[in-house]
């Protein structure tokens, strides 16, 4: 990997592990839809501009049917299910939930029909990682917990539906224009919604601070930093950064919420990204065999 490869893999390794702590600080004032709108507009005001300039735009209408259904399950369902189960599950144990996309990525690739993914390895992957899981429903999860739990396992799913969709329909479209498309679809599409249930009141500057990171930092430039990413190193391998995020969920969760640490969580965390490790493992070197000339450019 080049220097700048590893510049970026550390960035987004960082960036994309601190949405779950802005969250749990937002929506302490404002609603899940307020919260999905916010950030989505912003980063759509950001990128747009970048998009129009590059001009790929309009080679997004010959795939508009798959694209409304991208921007549907990895953005305008998973955005809003993981703010409005912050409202209860701290923000550390959400990001270790969301570290199960790897193992349901696997589950989805053999259903799918790619059956050469689950070898021995990956099978005791799955079991691993999904142990993890039921050790922090076991003992770190309370009952009126479960409900949220449930939203943070569709958001994964949904996290997982979007690459699959994104490496059949877009491959040949521009990430950027994709991106900025994707963002100001979802925020028109809640417009609505946050006209009607907008705040009574003005947020305190610690959300407000906390909105404008999500879609400056976790989303307009996560973005851009994530299409420079996959110029230097294959897809699969760039979503290494998943086995990252958690430990950065985690640790802000704990130092700057005060979030409890208990052994169900490290123990959790373990089994979770040792299993998702696994679990991708052939993914990953069939990858790395099939890697892309270097700098060419996503989409």
């Amino acid at each position: 990997m080049s220097r700048r490869g590893l510049a970026l893999f550390a960035l987004m390794s960082l960036v994309w592990g601190v949405p779950y702590l802005l969250i749990k600080v937002a929506v302490r004032h404002l609603s899940p839809a307020m919260v999905v709108e916010s950030r989505t507009m912003i980063g759509a005001v950001l990128l747009m501009p970048l998009a129009i300039r590059e001009g790929r735009i309009r080679d997004l209408l010959l795939v508009w049917r798959p694209l409304a259904v991208y921007c549907v399950c990895e953005l305008a369902i998973p955005w809003l299910l993981l703010s409005d189960a912050e409202k209860k599950l701290p923000s550390s144990l959400s990001g270790l939930l969301v570290a199960t996309v790897p193992l349901i990525s696997a589950l989805a690739a053999y259903a799918i029909g790619d059956h050469a993914m689950l070898d021995r390895r990956a099978v005791a992957g799955l079991l691993i990682g999904f142990g993890g899981v039921m050790v922090l429903l076991g003992l770190d999860v309370h009952g009126a917990q479960l409900g949220s739990v449930g939203l943070v396992i569709l958001v994964a799913v949904g996290y997982t539906i979007g690459p699959l969709l994104t490496a059949r329909y877009f491959s040949a479209q521009s990430s950027l224009a994709l991106a900025a498309v994707s963002l100001a679809a979802v925020a028109i599409g809640y417009l609505p919604v946050t006209i009607v249930a907008h705040p009574s009141r003005v947020p305190p500057a610690t959300v407000t601070l906390s909105v404008i990171g999500l879609g400056v930092v976790c989303t307009a430039i996560a973005f851009v930093a994530f299409f420079e990413l996959l110029k230097e190193m294959p897809p699969t391998q760039a979503t290494l950064i998943t086995y990252f995020n958690p430990l950065v969920a985690v640790a802000l969760g704990v130092v700057v919420l005060g979030e409890s640490f208990k052994l169900a969580t490290a123990l959790g965390l373990v089994l979770i990204l040792a299993g998702s490790w696994f679990a991708t493992g052939r993914s990953r070197r069939r990858e790395t065999i099939r890697r892309p000339a270097a700098g060419r450019r996503p989409g």
